[in-house]
This record gives structure tokens, sequence and C-alpha cells, in this order.
């Protein structure tokens, strides 16, 4: 399987999104994560990504468990910044360099390892320059305790700033069929910059592949392409991918996959998987080799334009700097 580069890393072509292990879209089955962290791990998938604050720790620790035996086999790439009360609620973002130590501090232990791979704020906190965020970071690969600086949710602009402090690994940010906004001015910028991409959200969290919110305290309920008064029109958009998966004998989680590894050699797509199963038809993407007119058909019958609603609520989709 051919390798991509985040940085200094060679990486398989799919990394495991492991957020949806810790609650995020109902409960999950710890036992059957786990397994699906250590398949992920044997077929070659070495990107594990997770968030300090998914599941308040408990996704680390998950990870942690899951790796104990397996540590030189993953690179452990983690968000942090996002503040979150005993309710669950979302309290805003902190990326001051003091709070970058104490949170690296927790995440280490959680994880029961010594060093991150690529640590990186889960979005821009507006009352710190980026500067003095990267600036942190940069110490503590200086000393070992990371080893690689990635960014999260960031426009081209930051992302220059961010660049010009230290060597950036990797951009984390939503792309997929109905998710196309990096191709403007964050795309463009990574490849002068020599940038991976890790790109969450191929499927739309789901949508692409028909999933719908199912169970108590799947987030995707609040979620605007999942309301009810969006859900016909994209029915339209899951339908057309279904019909022209069909045509190449896939389902339509792998052939929006391959939509994603077919826009460029840097772009590793993080699959949130939370079962063997789910991890199965997502690895099978890499078997399907879609030519220039097949990623013009897709485009066609799924056109970003025709997708209704929003990928996060307004209030959320103001405070990304990726889209300003």
């Amino acid at each position: 399987m051919n390798a991509r580069r985040l940085g200094s890393y060679d990486v398989f072509p799919i990394a495991l999104g492991c957020m949806g292990m810790s609650g995020m879209y109902g409960a999950a089955d710890e036992n059957e994560s786990i397994a699906t962290i250590h398949e992920a791990i044997d077929r070659g998938i070495n990107v594990l990504d997770t968030g300090d604050f998914y599941g308040m720790g408990h996704n680390e620790m998950l990870i942690g468990r899951a790796i104990r035996d397996r540590r030189d086999r993953v690179l452990l790439s983690v968000k942090f910044g996002a503040m979150r009360g005993p309710d669950v609620a979302w309290l805003g973002f902190d990326a001051r360099p003091v709070a970058v130590k104490n949170f690296l501090a927790y995440s280490l232990t959680r994880l029961g390892v010594d060093h991150i791979d690529i640590y990186r704020p889960a979005r821009l906190d507006p009352s710190v320059p980026i500067e003095e965020t990267i600036g942190a970071l940069a110490e503590l690969v200086k000393a070992g305790w990371v080893r690689a600086i990635g960014l999260s949710e960031v426009g081209a602009d930051t992302i220059r700033r961010a660049a010009a402090v230290h060597p950036i690994s990797d951009l984390q940010i939503e792309y997929s069929l109905v998710s196309r906004g990096p191709e403007r001015a964050i795309f463009p910028a990574l490849r002068e910059l020599g940038i991976g991409v890790t790109a969450y959200g191929v499927l739309s969290r789901g949508l692409l592949s028909g999933s719908m919110p199912a169970q108590k305290g799947d987030y995707r309920s609040f979620m605007p392409r999942f309301r009810s008064e969006n859900r016909e029109q994209n029915q339209q958009l899951i339908d057309a991918l279904r019909d022209i998966a069909a045509q190449h004998d896939a389902t339509p989680v792998q052939l929006a996959i391959a939509w994603v590894l077919a826009r460029g050699e840097n772009i590793v797509p993080v699959i949130g998987a939370r079962t063997r199963a789910q991890l199965h038809d997502a690895l099978g993407a890499l078997s399907i080799q879609l030519s220039a007119s097949d990623l013009e058909q897709i485009e066609r019958a799924v056109p970003a334009e025709a997708v209704a609603g929003t990928r996060y609520d307004e209030r959320q989709m103001q405070q990304l700097d990726s889209e300003r």
C-alpha cells in the first residue's frame, strides 16, 4: 500500500478516528472499540486520532488500554484546547502556552505514553495569537514530549503564521463531497507550504452513507444536515451516491472515501469506524481506482452546493477560523 506523508511521517492512506468510541454517536461497546483499534493496526493503519475532550478523557484512556503492547506500531494524533463541563457542555477553547503544557501532561498520563506524535490545538483560540500557541508547542517538541505539530480547522492566514514559527505536519479539517470549502484557499496554502491534510467528516458524519441519529446522546441530532427540514433534499444526494457506487461494485461509504483519496496524495481520510464491520467497509475504498471522468460523474451527481444545511450549527460556524 502506497504510504502518504504527514510531515516527517510515512502513514497508511487511511487513519482511524476514535471519537465515536466515546459516546458522541451514542453508546459504544468498549470491547468492540478495542477490537476495532487492534484490527486497524493489524491491517496497517498507523495513525490513531483522538482529542483530550472526547468523552472528557475517556477516549484517551480507551486508546491507552488498546495500544499498551502496540505503542511502537502507532502514531498518536491528539487535539487539545476544547473545554467541557460536567454536564458535557462546551465551554470554549484555551490555547494559552501554560494551558498547552497542562493539557499535554494529562494526555500523556491518560494515554500511558511518554510522548505524543502529532499534537494540535482543536481550534484557534481568538484570545491567543497563534504564534504563542505554536511557540509553546515548539518548546514541547524541543523537550521531547511532542514529536510534531499539527493544526485543526484554521484558515490560510493562520496556517502561514503558524508555519513561520515551526514546521507543521498537517492540518485536520472537514472535507468531503459535500464539504469542499478548503479547496478555495486552504488547500493551495497547504500545497505551497508542503503541509499534509488529515480529512475528517469524509462521510459528512454518516450522512452520505444514509446513517441517521438513532440513539440518545447522538450529537448529530443537533446538526443542520440531519434536521428533518433538510433530510428530504439531502436524501437525493445519498440516493445518487448509492447509484454510482453500485456501478463500481462498491458501497457509498467506499466511494465517498475513494473520492477523497483521489483528491490529493497529501490527503489522509480519518475514518470514524466504531466497529470492525465499519472498518472493513471503509478499507474497501483502497481497492477503488477512480478516473478523471469518474470523479466528474460523482461530483455532478453529488454537487456540494446542493447539500442542505451547514456542517455545524450557526454558532459553531462563526467560531471556525477555517470559515473566515
